[in-house]
């Protein structure tokens, strides 16, 4: 093959992997929100219990975890069984997983044809993990805002003091 068939094979399944794991990101943190929103618990200003938000918030940090591992094994099966980068899966997953939190050793590397699936894994990796450290830091704050209310005896139902 010549340069240019490389690259746009490259390319081709890098971005299925792109649009594959956002897909999966997208669909997992709208399951962990719905979950999160049908516990009535965690908005009844009778209830109180820290024991509840902390729960809720372990729920979402494990989910989260949950998720970047099912992207995390999408990307070493790609490198075991369809690229055949690595000679055992192990090895594919220890390198998905230092690419994709952008560690990057360099004690495993891709074979020259497949470099680039490997860069971009640790760019959509970037990506992923920001997004998620955003979704957690918003469920964090809605629960600290549903504290503050209450908390401050003050306030009325409507929001006034």
């Amino acid at each position: 093959m010549n340069f240019l068939t490389d690259i746009w094979d490259t390319l081709a399944i890098s971005s299925v992997m792109v649009a594959a794991t956002v897909t999966i990101h997208f669909v997992g943190l709208a399951t962990l929100m719905l979950m999160i929103r049908q516990r009535q618990p965690l908005a009844d200003p009778d209830t109180r219990h820290i024991s509840l938000r902390v729960l809720a918030i372990l729920f979402v940090v494990f989910g989260l975890f949950a998720v970047h591992t099912v992207e995390i094994w999408l990307y070493a099966m790609v490198y075991y069984f369809g690229l055949h980068a690595f000679h055992d899966f192990e090895t594919a997953l220890y390198f998905s997983t230092v690419t994709f939190v952008s560690l990057g050793y360099g004690d495993v590397i891709l074979p020259r044809d497949w470099r680039l699936v490997g860069a971009i894994e640790a760019a959509n990796g970037v990506i992923l993990l920001g997004w998620s450290t955003a979704f957690l830091i918003t469920v964090i704050g809605r629960l600290r805002a549903l504290e503050h209310e209450w908390l401050d005896p003050r306030q009325d139902k409507t929001g006034g003091v």
